[in-house]
């Protein structure tokens, strides 16, 4: 897993339109959350991404842009994104999972796929890095909501 105070790695992945999404594009405009999902049809990844969704206004006025990763291919993410209305980017990787990526692997003998939050600020320097290999767990509101105030990016 990424570590807090280190630079995020160009690391490329893909939108449900098929366009490629560099976290790099995002460097000196804004700070940019990353939520990863255990699965689309995790219930527990679903609510946390629904508290995004209800938090936007307040994570927008802090200049977050918040992103969604899904392990699942590009198509099933576009009907998963369009499906559950979701107002954030929800992308995939380009080779691989964006969760093999940045370090959060399966675990318990590959069969669960552990998700966690990620937070970069504009400068492109993780702020926050958590995985946790039960849903449960990887999703920490209030070190999200700690580490975006700590940004200090009010629009």
């Amino acid at each position: 897993m990424l570590e807090t105070g280190s630079p995020v790695p160009d690391i490329v992945l893909e939108d449900t339109d098929g366009q490629a999404v560099r976290l790099s594009d995002y460097q000196g405009n804004h700070a940019v959350l990353i939520y990863f999902m255990r699965s689309m049809s995790c219930p527990v990844c679903n609510r946390h991404v629904h508290d995004l969704i209800r938090r936007r206004d307040e994570l927008a006025a802090d200049n977050v842009r918040v992103l969604v990763a899904v392990p699942e291919d590009r198509h099933a993410a576009a009907e998963w994104k369009a499906r559950r209305q979701i107002p954030f980017p929800v992308l995939t990787g380009r080779r691989g999972t964006p969760h093999e990526m940045i370090g959060l692997s399966r675990k318990v003998f590959g069969s669960l796929q552990q998700s966690g939050t990620i937070l970069l600020d504009p400068d492109g320097i993780i702020r926050h890095a958590h995985g946790a290999t039960m849903p449960t767990n990887a999703y920490d509101r209030k070190a999200i909501t700690a580490a975006v105030q700590a940004l200090g990016t009010r629009a």
